[in-house]
């Protein structure tokens, strides 16, 4: 029995060595972790169980069945955060370049199915040199199987990608049908077709990192959700991720203990609001100020910062909040804004996390860029996205909530259950000197009248308490007590019940 105990320890050793020690060295030379060092640093102490540790790969294609590592360039198998199941794989770049096989994507498939069937999040760490060409169509079929269980899962479980390398070809379209994908800067990349090719097809000459790198991705192109500084910050704050998140569909948001008072006032809201209408204003120091301990985890910083996204706790329990930002082109809704925010709407309402709006937006962007990049329908994904929203929304309105955008930002007319407003509030079909130059043209001539309508039109709708005399606002209420309030809002929607028509599926405005 020693013996084979014995030899159970040197596979296991070997199947733990991967690419074996000048490949890590190299690993760690990039500034890089290897798969199993992340997979330790992402999940609790000691609480990782493997799974398909003596997988090998089964071609005789182009001399492969000489070469055989046990694990096949893929380390997978759950664990606990913070003591919450959590399932994952790890591509281990030290192994054939974690390149795909038929046998490395059945692995992966085994633990998806196992998270969908015990209702866990799965994490995803991507580094890897796309699929592996000796074994042809068997590699892209294993792709496509991951790719049915990621649309299957959606909406079901969470799906976290976390870029920590190169990610291109058939790898790049797994993360981007999970819910959230984060890169690591400077040394992560994704890329349907890589430099080379872009060269020969187009002409162009770029970089790995011009082409596909964190920050294009976090900031430009808005696949990623966030960029770090490296691997262990990275794994660190997706830890801090799953710790906002329901395991499952099947479950209510996590709640945990807390030392904030759930009746604190912030006098300090009373002065957030300029003066002058048309200076901006922090919209995150509301945030922060309102959410438990000021704890916020933001969702895509980088990327369409006219609106801000993401989580933080009340009283404990995980709240979605989405909040125009006036400092970034006034807080408007433009194409990326609304991609943005609609996306996380859609991810929040999926998982029965309530959602609370902050709106200070007066309109969306105007422009040849915008109209001619189909502004209307990316609009309208937002609109849609609330309106089908049947989890608890409570919205409160800073400042401006000019047209259109007023309806989109969770208004009471989207089925908003509790809609507040501060005294700043400036609820109107646009502002006054626009309206007053289109209702009153034939007084534009005229500097006197014109002050005077627009200190009329002001007067009248740059205001809350005409939505509020026809009930599109439940409540007027002071900003120092905005925490207050929205806690003691969701405390009555915790038992909200709403359905919607029965239908195959929805038709979202793509």
């Amino acid at each position: 029995m020693k013996d084979i105990i014995a030899a159970l320890e040197a596979k296991r050793e070997a199947a733990r060595a991967g690419g074996g020690e000048k490949r890590h060295a190299s690993q760690h030379a990039k500034g890089k972790l290897t798969a199993r060092e992340r997979i330790e640093l992402l999940l609790d102490e000691g609480s990782f169980e493997e799974f398909d540790m003596f997988v090998e790969h089964r071609s005789h294609e182009f001399g492969m069945e000489k070469t055989k590592i046990p694990g096949d360039g893929v380390v997978t198998g759950w664990g606990t955060i913070n003591g919450r199941l959590t399932y994952v794989f790890s591509k281990d770049f030290t192994v054939f370049g974690g390149s795909l096989s038929g046998a490395h994507a059945a692995k992966i498939c085994k633990v998806q199915d196992m998270a969908m069937k015990n209702g866990a999040p799965i994490v995803g760490v991507f580094d890897a040199g796309g699929a592996r060409i000796q074994e042809g169509v068997e590699s892209l079929a294993g792709y496509a199987d991951i790719f049915q269980r990621n649309i299957l899962a959606s909406g079901v479980i969470p799906q976290i990608s976390v870029i920590m390398g190169p990610c291109a070809g058939g790898d790049v379209y797994s993360p981007a049908m999970t819910d959230f994908i984060f890169m690591v800067k400077d040394t992560s990349y994704m890329f349907v077709t890589g430099p080379d090719v872009v060269k020969t097809v187009t002409n162009e000459v770029v970089t790995a990192e011009e082409l596909g790198g964190a920050r294009v991705h976090a900031a430009k192109s808005g696949v990623a959700d966030g960029a770090y500084e490296n691997d262990f910050e990275t794994l660190t704050q997706m830890r801090r991720l799953i710790d906002f998140l329901p395991l499952s569909n099947r479950e209510k948001p996590p709640t945990r203990p807390h030392f904030d008072d759930v009746t604190r006032e912030e006098t300090s809201l009373d002065r957030l609001i300029p003066d002058n209408p048309n200076k901006p204003y922090d919209m995150k120091e509301l945030v922060e100020k309102v959410a438990d301990e000021g704890d916020f985890f933001e969702i895509g910083s980088e990327f369409g910062k006219n609106i801000l996204t993401g989580f933080v706790r009340l009283d404990g329990s995980t709240v979605g909040i989405v909040a125009n930002q006036p400092m970034v082109l006034a807080g408007v809704l433009d194409i990326d804004a609304s991609r943005k925010a609609a996306r996380f709407v859609r991810f929040c309402d999926a998982f029965n996390i309530p959602i609370v709006t902050f709106v200070d937006v007066p309109g969306f962007l105007p422009g040849t860029r915008q109209e001619l990049g189909g502004l209307i329908k990316h609009g309208a994904k937002l609109l849609f996205a609330y309106g089908e929203a049947t989890v608890p929304k409570v919205t409160v309105i800073t400042r401006k909530a000019y047209g259109g955008a007023y309806d989109v930002m969770s208004s009471k007319h989207l089925r908003g259950d509790v809609n507040y407003a501060w005294p700043s509030a400036e609820i109107a079909v646009m502002g006054a000197k626009g309206a007053v130059e289109i209702i009153f043209r034939a007084d534009i001539g005229d500097p006197e009248k014109i002050a005077a309508r627009t200190k009329e039109y002001s007067d009248r709708f740059a205001n809350p308490f005409v939505a509020a005399s026809l009930g599109y606002v439940d409540d007027v209420i002071m900003p120092r007590e905005t925490r207050k309030r929205i806690i003691r809002a969701l405390g009555t929607l915790k038992n909200k019940k709403l359905e919607n028509p029965w239908k195959k599926h929805d038709n979202i405005p793509l």
